[in-house]
């Protein structure tokens, strides 16, 4: 028998291995509140009562995960995490999501996680699914924004990488947005979803300071419209924010968790 050699293995990694860490959720047990694992004690408040977690032995980060329904979300308010609230020229950041999810749910674009407010124009970052403007659907998109508004020019925001590949259904999968404050990049499952001028997506000038009026950090649905939208439908194993651009070697390792 051929003998592995543990210099071949990758080291067994938690989010909190990699600096720059600002918070990390895993959800172990059902209820209304979620506090971070790792990281800053962030704790995500539920906005419609108490939110079932699941066990799943595929399920990664340990076999249990939070689920989302069509209409459920989270919020944390802003003043409460402020290194979560990531903005300037020297704004650079990753949100990793391991997620699974479900085509039960509503047809349109699903909002991850970030803090990203369209209705007051307090856009900053926001790890989304399944953004059309491309033409092109179900794929990972990293939004970023250095004004609050809408593109100038455009009646939404159209900035931030655009990967090229549909994330699936009903499977698990590992999908990411950093900015290094020069570029935005799209991962999933630990690769550069590559996509010729839309991921890397450039884009410099840092992003917006939305201020104390500005977006808190939501979970499942974003402020658009007036109201809650753009819901996530499907089931969040872990959730981690850092306040760096991670490297692809650290991506890689996060997404084999």
């Amino acid at each position: 028998m051929e003998t592995v050699h543990s210099a071949y293995l990758l080291p067994r990694n938690t989010p909190d291995t990699f600096p720059g860490l600002a918070a990390f959720w895993r959800f172990d047990a059902s209820g209304e509140t979620f506090r971070a694992a790792e990281g800053a004690p962030y704790t995500l408040q539920s906005q419609v009562g108490s939110m079932e977690v699941v066990e799943d032995p595929t399920a990664p980060l340990g076999g249990k995960a939070l689920r989302i329904q069509n209409g459920q979300w989270l919020n944390l308010a802003r003043k409460e995490c402020p290194l979560l609230d990531v903005h300037g020229a020297d704004g650079h950041l990753t949100v990793v999501a391991w997620i699974k999810r479900s085509n039960e749910g509503q047809a349109g674009c699903e909002f991850i996680a970030g803090q990203w407010n369209e209705t007051g124009e307090s856009r900053q970052y926001g790890l989304f699914l399944n953004i059309s403007v491309w033409e092109q659907e179900q794929q990972v998109c990293g939004h970023l924004s250095n004004v609050g508004g809408p593109t100038p020019g455009y009646q939404y925001c159209i900035d931030g990488s655009m990967g090229d590949t549909p994330v699936p259904f009903d499977t698990w999968s590992v999908v990411a947005m950093s900015y290094d404050g020069c570029s935005g990049y799209a991962w999933l499952d630990g690769q550069l979803d590559l996509r010729p001028g839309l991921n890397p997506y450039s884009m410099g000038g840092g992003l917006h300071d939305g201020g104390s009026d500005g977006s808190d950090f939501t979970v499942g649905g974003v402020d658009r419209g007036g109201e809650i939208g753009n819901f996530f439908c499907g089931d969040l194993a872990g959730l981690a924010v850092y306040r760096r651009a991670l490297t692809p070697a650290e991506i890689y390792a996060l997404s084999k968790l």
